[in-house]
């Protein structure tokens, strides 16, 4: 979970190396990404021990019903994950991502509690609450170091159905692992990242013709000009995500653990991601000291959220 939480905050440091690369060209190699990672970790990790099938042989033995489970989780993450994009472009970090991220994990960690009830529910849900305390702190102190967008109705919009997207997803893909028969976590990963592609090869193709942001469209040519370096940044970008993914579908199988608790401390993402921001990009070097003030709240807010969270299995 822990792993999970560090490449799920740590991802997006790709993108801010590829400094004029559009979003959605940016996505091609992330796809591209979610596939080198799945068969890199599924021919290694995913083929090795005593227990379960090697990756090929899983992925070849999993029925259709757990395979469009775990391929319906990908588009829908997918489609979330555009969204959420376009909304922090439209309405700004501050508004899209408390937003979009904390109606996402709360909408995932209850509806994936439900299916599968594992934990102390009071630690969990009001470590839960903890974290999303957290997330607006994080989102008044982008406030404060900077000149707010303009709030529009569209951005809050979108963020909503991101947020109800990207809590959706990973009941799919625990149901996908669940039950006598069902693939592990590696095969489940590859049915996933299949979802993935497949949606963008239509939804990202729609959002260069169209970007939701209001900028010009994105043309397809501006993908072979990019450097060979931002095409490696941004597969390295989907590698690490999708590693992420892994090691958080492997944590919720564990009778202990559960989906519920594993999504929540995978979310923790937000905190590693800020942490970057803070201690490597140096994004508030210039803030004000209330922005500076707000930010250590949000990290000592999610350090005790999370600990609530990781303690609900064993109390």
């Amino acid at each position: 979970m822990i792993l999970s939480m560090l490449c799920w905050g740590s991802w997006a440091n790709t993108m801010k190396v590829c400094p004029g690369y559009r979003f959605q060209l940016f996505y091609w190699d992330y796809v591209i990404g979610l596939f080198v990672g799945a068969l890199l970790l599924g021919t290694t990790m995913g083929s090795a021990g005593s227990q379960g099938l090697p990756f090929f042989r899983d992925i070849a033995h999993t029925d259709p019903h757990h395979a469009r489970l775990a391929f319906a989780g990908g588009i829908i993450f997918n489609v979330a994950n555009l969204l959420l994009v376009a909304a922090i472009d439209i309405a700004g970090l501050a508004v899209a991502f408390p937003v979009g991220i904390g109606l996402a994990l709360v909408v995932g960690a209850v509806s994936s509690y439900i299916l599968a009830p594992a934990g102390n529910p009071a630690l969990l849900f009001g470590g839960i609450t903890i974290v999303v305390a957290a997330i607006v702190l994080d989102a008044a102190a982008y406030r404060a170091r900077e000149k707010q967008k303009s709030i529009t109705t569209r951005g809050v919009v979108l963020s909503l159905i991101s947020g109800l997207l990207m809590g959706s997803f990973y009941p799919l893909v625990a149901r996908a692992m669940s039950d006598s028969g069902a693939p592990g976590p590696y095969a489940t990963a590859f049915y996933f990242a299949l979802g993935v592609a497949i949606c963008s090869l239509a939804a990202n193709t729609l959002l260069m013709r169209k970007p939701l942001d209001g900028r010009e469209p994105v043309a397809f040519n501006g993908y072979a000009k990019a450097p060979l370096t931002w095409h490696a940044w941004g597969i390295l970008g989907g590698t690490i995500w999708i590693f992420g993914a892994i090691f958080n579908f492997t944590a919720s199988r564990a009778n202990i653990v559960g989906p519920a608790v594993s999504y929540s401390i995978g979310q923790g993402a937000t905190m590693i991601s800020a942490a970057w921001g803070v201690l490597v990009w140096r994004e508030f070097a210039a803030a004000p000291r209330r922005a500076k003030v707000l930010l250590g709240w949000m990290f000592a807010l999610f350090l005790c959220g999370l600990a609530a969270v990781a303690l609900a299995p064993v109390l």
